[in-house]
C-alpha cells in the first residue's frame, strides 16, 4: 500500500487572506497546497452588500499584488478579463466598489485548483505520539463533506507539513446585548436584534419594527444608518444612533499614519509590554475602524437635506454613551436599553422595536486545534501567542492570518499587508523567498534612534551617561 499523500501546506478558512494565499501559492512549484472551508463559495460580508458601498483602502490591496504586481490574480487583471480596466481608469478613484472586491475575489476562486469548499474542518492531530522524534511528522487534518443543505455526507482526511490558519473572525455581540437576542429570538412578536454581519437579509423587518436602534460606532454602523436614514424618515420610523466613543469619529487616513501599517512598526509594536499594546489597540482604533469621511459628511448632507423647511427627522445620534444593560419587555414588544452617558454619568431607559449591533468581530482560537493544544502557543487571556514570523508553535508549522492584532497591531486586519505576511508564510515553508520581502518602507522611525557619537570620544565612552 502506498503512503498517504502529505501537501505541503493544508490551509483552514478561504476568508480574503486564506484566498490571497492560495493565489499566491498556486505559482510555486515546490509548495503542494490545499485550502478548506465549510462554506459553499467565496463570500464576503454579504450582510453588508450595500449599493455604492467601497473598500477603505486603495485597489493595489487586493490578494497578490503587494506581494507579486505580475501576478494574474490581481484586480488589475480581473479588471481587464472582465472588460471593466478602461470604465475603471476612466472613473478615477483608487476604491473599488465593495460588490466589485467580493465579484473579483469570487473570479480568482473560480481559477485556483486548490481550493475545497464545504469541508468544515473538526479536528487537526499529530499521527505519531508526542515525542522529539516526531517533531516532523505531518498534520492530519479531519474535516466533514457536507451537501449543498450542510448536512455531512462523507469525512474526508488530509495531511500537511503545516498548517496556515485563515478562519478569521466572528461577529461580536456584547453579553447585554447577547442576552437580549436570546429574548428577542423566544418572542414571536419581537423585533429584530443582530449584527450588521446580518443587516440585508433583515432590513424590512427591521423597519417594519417602528423604530430602530443602531449600537457602536466604524463604517458598519454609519454604513447602516445611512442606508436607513431615507427611508425610515419617509415611512416614520425613528431611527437612533447610540455610541460610546466620545465622537463619531473618522478614519484616519494621513500618509504618515498610515506608516503604522509597516514591518518597522510591527517590530516597535512587538517589543512593547503587552499592557501597553492594549492600551494601543484601544487607541489605535481610528486608523481603521472609524468611518469614512466622506460617508460623515454625506450624512450630515442628507440630515440637512431631510431638515429643510423645519421638517422633524425622526433620529437620534447619541455619543459617548454606552448601553450597560438590555432586556426585552414582553408586556410592550419592545426592546429597553439603559443608556450612560460616560462624561455627565447620568442614565435613562431607552425603548425600541429593533437593535442592530455594530459592535465588531471577535478573533478567537479554533475548537479544531483542541487535540494539538499542547503543541501551541497561548497567553494569559487564552489567545494565540503570535511571534513575528506568524507561527504558534515551537517547530514553526502553524501559521496564522489575522488572528494577530493583540501581538501585531494594525497590520493583522489590514487588507494591503495581507501579500507581505503571506510572502512571509511561503518563505518559512519553502525554505526561500518566493516574493521579496521588504524589511524597511516607512520614512518615519518609531523608537530613538542610537545615540551619535560626541567628536573626540572613543567607542567605549559614547554616548555613556554624565553624572552631576
Amino acid at each position: 500500500m502506498s503512503a498517504p499523500h502529505v501537501h505541503d501546506l493544508v490551509g483552514i478558512g478561504i476568508g480574503p487572506f486564506g484566498l490571497g494565499m492560495a493565489a499566491l501559492s498556486e505559482p510555486l512549484a515546490d509548495v503542494d497546497a490545499i485550502f478548506l472551508d465549510q462554506a459553499s463559495e467565496f463570500r464576503w460580508h454579504p450582510g453588508m452588500m450595500l449599493e455604492g458601498a467601497t473598500i477603505q483602502v486603495p485597489f493595489l490591496a487586493d490578494l497578490v499584488t503587494m506581494a507579486d504586481p505580475t501576478s494574474p490574480y490581481s484586480f488589475l487583471a480581473f479588471l481587464k478579463a472582465t472588460g471593466r480596466l478602461y470604465p475603471f481608469y476612466i472613473r478615477e478613484s483608487f476604491y473599488p466598489l465593495r460588490s466589485e472586491y467580493d465579484a473579483y475575489c469570487r473570479w480568482v476562486a473560480e481559477r485556483l485548483e486548490s481550493l475545497r469548499w464545504r469541508r468544515r474542518v473538526v479536528a487537526v492531530e499529530r499521527e505519531a505520539d508526542d515525542t522529539a522524534a516526531s517533531a516532523d511528522e505531518p498534520f492530519l487534518v479531519t474535516a466533514e463533506v457536507l451537501d449543498a443543505a450542510g448536512a455531512v455526507i462523507g469525512i474526508e482526511q488530509h495531511r500537511g507539513r503545516h498548517l496556515v490558519l485563515g478562519v478569521g473572525t466572528d461577529p461580536e455581540l456584547p453579553p447585554s446585548l447577547r442576552e437580549l437576542a436570546a429574548q428577542a429570538g423566544a418572542d414571536p412578536s419581537a423585533g429584530p436584534v443582530l449584527h450588521t454581519a446580518d443587516y440585508l437579509p433583515a432590513r424590512e423587518s427591521l423597519l417594519a419594527a417602528g423604530s430602530i436602534t443602531i449600537v457602536g460606532s466604524g463604517q458598519s454602523a454609519a454604513e447602516v444608518y445611512r442606508d436607513l436614514l431615507d427611508e425610515a424618515t419617509t415611512r416614520g420610523v425613528q431611527l437612533d444612533w447610540v455610541t460610546r466613543s466620545t465622537r463619531f469619529f473618522p478614519m484616519e487616513y494621513t500618509k504618515l499614519s498610515l506608516e503604522l501599517t509597516s514591518p518597522e512598526y510591527t517590530d516597535h509594536y512587538r517589543g512593547l509590554p503587552e499592557e501597553l499594546r492594549e492600551q494601543l489597540g484601544r487607541e489605535q482604533r481610528g486608523l481603521y475602524k472609524g468611518i469614512s469621511g466622506d460617508l460623515i459628511d454625506d450624512i450630515h448632507e442628507a440630515l440637512y437635506r431631510l431638515s429643510q423647511g423645519g421638517r422633524e427627522v425622526p433620529t437620534t445620534l447619541l455619543s459617548d454613551v454606552a448601553v450597560t444593560a438590555a432586556r426585552h419587555d414582553a408586556a410592550t414588544g419592545e426592546h429597553v436599553l439603559t443608556l450612560r452617558h460616560g462624561q455627565l454619568g447620568t442614565q435613562r431607559e431607552h425603548r425600541t422595536g429593533a437593535v442592530i449591533a455594530a459592535t465588531g468581530y471577535l478573533s478567537s482560537p479554533p475548537a479544531f486545534l483542541d487535540p494539538i493544544a499542547e503543541r501551541i502557543r497561548f497567553d494569559a487571556r487564552g489567545r494565540l501567542d503570535v511571534s513575528r514570523d506568524y507561527t504558534v508553535d515551537a517547530a514553526g508549522r502553524i501559521h496564522v492570518l489575522n488572528a494577530e492584532e493583540h501581538t501585531h497591531g494594525v497590520t493583522a486586519p489590514d487588507l494591503g499587508f495581507g501579500p507581505w505576511r503571506a510572502s512571509v508564510v511561503l518563505a518559512a515553508i519553502t525554505g526561500r523567498e518566493p516574493y521579496p520581502i521588504e524589511q524597511s518602507i516607512a520614512f518615519q522611525s518609531f523608537g530613538l534612534p542610537p545615540q551619535p557619537a560626541r567628536p573626540g570620544a572613543t567607542p567605549a565612552t559614547a554616548g555613556s551617561a554624565t553624572s552631576r
